[in-house]
């Protein structure tokens, strides 16, 4: 059946016991919906931190909400996502950006 599909992997009668496993099932698929909302916010907030820690370690006297304020100012459009990849992969393409966001704030 699908739902012992679906239970393979679980510990205990929750694998091999319809009733149990039924119960099991549907409460890891209500999980899986619920993370699957909770990921986008979770990985958003992570960006944010990279970008934050990237900003303050440059010593510009500058924190996150201000190099976003500087960016908008700026008019460069670029995503927070992106913005954390540059700021681990490519430290010296970052730089200029937080430079041009504190121009722009000047």
């Amino acid at each position: 059946k699908k739902v012992y599909e679906a239970a393979k992997g679980f510990y205990g009668r929750r694998k091999n016991t319809i009733r149990a496993a039924k119960s099991a099932v549907e409460r890891s698929m209500q999980y899986a919906y619920r993370d699957r909302k909770v990921k986008k916010r979770t990985f958003r907030a992570l960006w944010i931190q990279r970008i934050n820690a990237g900003v303050r370690e440059l010593d510009l006297g500058l924190t996150y909400g201000g190099f976003i304020n500087g960016l908008a100012k700026a008019g460069i459009e670029v995503d927070r996502k992106v913005l954390s990849d540059i700021a681990i992969h490519e430290p010296e393409a970052f730089k200029a950006l937080v430079e041009k966001a504190k121009a722009a704030l000047a």
